[in-house]
């Protein structure tokens, strides 16, 4: 993801992006689910 304040890239890179991270960054944000997610995928990927 693109940091405008910083100009720079965060976060990790995912080659797939879950369908429900995806859609939950799009929506009003919830950052309790954001980082359920993000976790979620960090236990796939490895």
């Amino acid at each position: 993801m693109w940091d405008n304040k910083a100009c720079r890239w965060w976060g990790d890179l995912y080659e797939l992006c879950p369908d429900e991270l995806v859609a939950e960054l799009n929506n009003p944000h919830h950052p309790d689910r954001i980082t359920e997610l993000t976790r979620q995928a960090r236990a796939r990927k490895r």
